[in-house]
């Protein structure tokens, strides 16, 4: 009996240690290992994602699409439900396009939540979801497209991976194209499967953007600054067409291209819009201003004539021809038509009267060179204008020619405008309206007469007729322009070997409806005069925009 009650006792002796070491490890794991335990369970059994908004649309003036976002879906993995990691990541692999090894990664993560490629078309999405693959889920999802391509890509701009804009107008319109996002927690069983998907915060999608771009007009001046890069191998090269009397910028192109879903071997310079970020010395094309302040001030008329020697000393400086030539007899008109550099000098000396600089200075700003247009783009150059306390000596000799300052496209298209619409100086714009509400042009402020803008119109138009600087014809249409050749500075001196080659030009020219900047940096085969480099190329897009434009023949 007594040995009975001895192997009770000890069995319940046994079992209220067991009972002790149970309640201890309890106690344990209750309250010391409780909180971690419990974060381990949640982050594996729910998990917050991410549910992107649908970004805003841009669209050309007409209504097409430039940039747009669509359905997509992310793939993601449960790790520690996945079977057989190796097999799953080359199938997914094989679907994905990726490298098997990437995708492994993912699958073997210790998480409870890892993407495994975002972004993919709902046709992927699909075959994904057939396989029925266990730990491999998808989720809502979108993507940017560009339909029109490489098209304005570097005036549009880009996104990164979290639909924010990167550079251009994807980023200086974030505000309006943005979208919300939203999130979402999905909690599954021990098992992997699902149990619910709880909305934390609904997605909100981004408005639209209409530019004032014509997508069309905009595939033109790419596609013959791709034959200008072709033909001469530049540096680089952009082409801006415009609404003289709106500001409206109907086409900005830059070349070489991008594309802007693969921004991976893409360089910084690859990125900039060079109409607004683009620097140069604008040289002869500059001269329309030394005339236009001459004639408002009245100290020229079209026909004053001077005599002009070979060349004109000022200060240390002698400038020179691009052409030989001997003493000859010009009119202001003749001066502007043959480029000459000498009668140009020599009406910027009148116009600035011993002021050294003041009158002169007063007149480059008036047409808004050394200050941003103000344009609707990001990243804007001013330029480099000299303000008369630092001119020396010779800086008249540089400056009516357009050497000794430095000006951007834009600003170029800017001071031609106020020519081509009557004198007004207006800011150029790119976006037409938000959400489809249309914004209001800028009424722009007078800087010259209209009489001084039509002598001036009249005198372009000598550029472009026999004995003028280029040869340019488009059928019915009377042009008008100026080129430029402007030797460019390396290390601090003008260089005999680079150039950049210009030609702003408009038409018709009595009352000018298209005007048009075409600039080419440093072209290198062997050409490199902006009558025979930049102004055919402008003849070419301008013979298609101006009746494409419905602007009647005069």
């Amino acid at each position: 009996m007594k040995l009975i009650e001895r192997r009770v006792g000890l069995l319940f002796a046994l079992f209220a240690i067991a009972f002790c070491g149970v309640m201890l490890r309890a106690a344990w794991l209750q309250a010391v290992k409780g909180g971690e335990l419990s974060a381990n369970a949640k982050l594996q059994q729910t998990a917050t994602v991410t549910v992107p908004g649908i970004r805003g649309s841009i669209l050309d003036r007409r209504g097409n699409e430039l940039a747009v976002s669509e359905d997509a879906a992310t793939v993601f993995a449960t790790p520690y439900q996945v079977k057989n990691p190796p097999r799953t990541a080359e199938r997914l692999a094989r679907i994905l396009g990726n490298d098997p090894q990437q995708v492994l990664e993912s699958l073997v993560a210790e998480s409870g939540f890892e993407y495994v490629e975002r972004k993919i078309s709902l046709a992927d999405a699909e075959q994904i979801r057939a396989l029925e693959l266990p730990g491999i889920g998808l989720l809502p999802d979108s993507r940017r497209l560009y339909p029109q391509g490489e098209i304005g890509a570097r005036l549009i701009g880009a996104v990164g991976t979290e639909d924010d804009g990167l550079f251009g107008l994807e980023a200086s319109q974030e505000e309006v194209l943005g979208a919300s996002d939203g999130e979402l927690n999905v909690t599954r069983d021990a098992l992997g499967e699902e149990i619910s998907r709880d909305t934390v915060a609904g997605a909100v999608a981004g408005g639209d953007v209409t530019l004032t771009i014509d997508a069309r007009i905009q595939a033109e001046a790419e596609r013959v600054l791709a034959e200008v890069g072709e033909a001469n191998s530049p540096d680089g090269a952009t082409a801006i067409a415009m609404d003289p009397d709106s500001g409206q910028i109907l086409a900005m192109a830059s070349w070489p291209p991008v594309d802007p879903t693969n921004l991976e071997q893409a360089s910084p310079e690859d990125l900039s819009n060079m109409a607004t970020g683009f620097t140069y010395e604008p040289g002869s094309t500059f001269k329309a201003f030394t005339v236009a302040g001459a004639l408002e001030d009245g100290v020229v008329k079209p026909d004053t004539t001077f005599t002009l020697p070979p060349t004109i000393q000022v200060a240390d400086r002698e400038i020179e021809e691009s052409h030989p030539r001997g003493t000859a007899t010009m009119s202001v008109a003749e001066i502007l038509k043959v480029s000459s550099n000498v009668g140009a000098v020599t009406i910027g000396l009148e116009l600035n009267d011993g002021s050294f600089g003041g009158r002169f200075n007063r007149w480059i700003s008036r047409f808004g060179f050394g200050e941003p247009t103000g344009i609707d783009f990001p990243g804007e150059e001013r330029g480099i204008v000299p303000v008369p306390k630092d001119y020396s000596g010779s800086t008249m000799g540089n400056l009516p020619i357009g050497q000794g300052l430095s000006v951007t496209p834009l600003q170029m298209m800017a001071g031609y405008a106020a020519i081509a619409n009557g004198g007004t100086l207006i800011t150029p714009h790119l976006v037409e309206a938000v959400n489809g509400e249309r914004l209001p042009d800028d009424p722009g402020r007078r800087v010259i007469s209209r009489r001084t803008a039509l002598q001036l119109r009249e005198m372009f138009q000598g550029v472009l007729e026999p004995g003028g600087t280029a040869s340019v014809e488009i059928p019915g249409y009377r042009l008008a322009g100026k080129t430029g050749t402007a030797e460019k500075v390396v290390d601090g001196e003008y260089s005999e070997t680079q150039f950049v080659a210009s030609f702003v030009g408009f038409a018709p020219v009595e009352n000018p409806e298209f005007l048009m900047a075409v600039i080419v940096d440093n072209p290198k085969a062997g050409n490199y005069y902006g009558g025979t480099v930049a102004a055919p190329a402008f003849g070419e897009i301008a013979s298609f925009a101006l009746p494409y434009l419905g602007v009647e023949p005069d």
